[in-house]
Parts: structure tokens; sequence; C-alpha cells
């Protein structure tokens, strides 16, 4: 053990840093988590008066903070399914795509909009999804009417959901292509030979191959499943679709923020954080059973 840190000292040494951020970014502000028991006070601060769980019965009191589970889940979930389903699609098109300048062309252009933050994307959408924006001006010119996509409640988590997936489908079918590309040439072909079809091809051989980085992948985002994506959601959402478009993260900072009720905005936030801390360690628990993939 000494002999292998005295090797690889100048590793530990490289990780020194992120360790010392991560203990005070992370791991130090735990201890405010004693704000989610007590009536919190920014003059008496952590000496103000214990409650217990009263913050926690009258957040699971309100109506509006079981509707906001609903859609936490209900936009996570449908984020998970076509963060997966759109990726594969994609990367199996690029993948029957042969000039190698046109697939790099369209990586890069799908991949763009990953690198933008949501602050720049919301102001963009915004523009396009606007009454009289690119979308809704094409769709009155093919006959059909205007579409509210940022003011509707019924339309708001889809607007969310598309938007989402369109900003962040890059990353995944950069994943897929990698694990295509350790698909073995010999398997198409013999395939060829058999007179098996591109499609045929894809069903019997790709498809099959690509499932257990389907399967990891979807597992692993299980984790994420509370997280439906506060700086998307807030930068685009407005009161008039907090019914169906106010997820965990964006209550948590009305509640604890902009309503300065610390101690129930706490409460919300460590409960989202159990539950997350379950998901993540069911998460890896199945990718481990399914997949064979292990952390530890």
């Amino acid at each position: 053990m000494l002999d292998k840190l005295k090797s690889q000292w100048q590793y530990h040494v490289m990780l020194l840093f992120g360790v010392i951020i991560t203990a005070i970014f992370c791991y130090a502000p735990l201890y405010g988590l004693i704000i989610a028991f007590q009536k919190y006070n920014p003059a008496q601060g952590f000496n103000s008066p214990w409650v217990g769980s009263d913050n926690f019965k009258y957040v699971f009191s309100q109506p509006n903070f079981v509707r906001t589970i609903w859609n936490t889940f209900y936009i996570a979930f449908f984020k998970i399914i076509g963060g997966i389903i759109v990726p594969v699609t994609f990367a199996l098109l690029l993948n029957e795509v042969s000039k190698n300048k046109i697939k790099r062309t369209f990586q890069t252009l799908i991949y763009i909009p990953n690198f933008l933050s949501w602050v720049i994307m919301a102001g963009v959408l915004t523009d396009i999804l606007a009454r009289d924006g690119i979308v809704n001006s094409l769709i009155v010119m093919l006959g059909g009417n205007a579409v509210n996509f940022l003011g509707s409640s019924a339309i708001f988590p889809c607007t969310m959901i598309i938007t989402d997936i369109w900003k962040g489908f890059g990353f995944g079918t950069v994943v897929y292509l990698a694990a295509l590309t350790s698909i073995d040439p010999e398997l198409y072909e013999a395939a060829m030979i058999d007179g098996a079809s591109r499609w045929r091809q894809t069903v019997a051989i790709t498809l099959p191959l690509i499932v257990p980085t389907i399967l990891l992948m979807t597992i692993l985002s299980l984790g994420s499943v509370l997280n439906a994506g506060f700086d998307q959601i807030y930068n685009l959402y407005s009161p008039i679709v907090y019914k169906t478009g106010d997820i965990i993260d964006t209550y948590v900072y009305r509640m604890g923020i902009q309503q300065a009720q610390y101690s129930v905005g706490t409460a919300v936030g460590l409960f989202k954080s159990v539950v997350s801390c379950i998901l993540i360690g069911l998460s890896h628990v199945l990718a481990d059973k399914v997949a064979g993939y292990r952390i530890f």
C-alpha cells in the first residue's frame, strides 16, 4: 500500500484540489440541512427555534407540492425516454452515411446546442416559439392556427420535453456512435453474404449489440428522475403555466428564495435529495445486475 502510494503520489496531489473544492461546496453545506427542522430566522441563524418535522408536514399538506411532484416525474420521465430513443435513432441513421465529411458535418450541427446554456437557449426559443415566431408563422402558412407554446398549460410540458431532447440528443448520439464503432465489421459481411438487407442487419446485428449500452444509459438516468431541468424551466416558464410546468426545483426556489421561507424550501430540497439518493443507489444496483456495470 505504501509502495503504491509512493509511486502514485503525483496523481493524489492532482486530485487534492478537486477534493478540497468538493468538500467546501458539497459537504460543508450539509450542515445547513438542520434548517429544515427549524423555524429559521436569519437574525438567529442556526440558533433558530427547533420545530422537528413541522416543515415537512406543512409541505406535504400543500396541494401545490403534490402537483409539483407529479409534474417533475412526468417531465423527467419523458425527457429520459426521448433522450434514449432520439439519440439511438439518429446514431443508426448517421451510421448508414458512407461519406465521412457529411457525417462529421451532421455530428457537429447536432452537438452545438449541447454547449449553449439554457439562458441563451431560452432567448432563442422565446423568439422562435413566439406567436409571431418562425414556428407559428410556418404553422399559419400551412393553414393551421398559431400555438401558444410557452403560455399554454396543456402544451408547456411537451415544449419543455421536446426542446430538452433537441438540445441534448447530440451528446447521446456521440455515445451510441462510439458503441456502434465497436461492432465487428465481419458480422455485417457475413450477413451480406447470407443476403440480409441493411434493415435486417440493423435489426439482427446492430440493435442487439448496442442494447447493453442503451440499458446502461437508461438505468443510470433513473438517478436524475427528480431533476426535470431547473435552468430550462426557470428561464422559460411563467405563472400562467405553474399548474403543469412547476417542478420541485422551481418550487424550492420560489419558496426558499423569493418568498424567504427558508425552512420550507430546505425541507423540500432535503426530501428531493433523499429520494434522489435512493434512486441513484437503485440505478447502480440495476446497472450491475442488467448491464454488468459497476463503479465500486
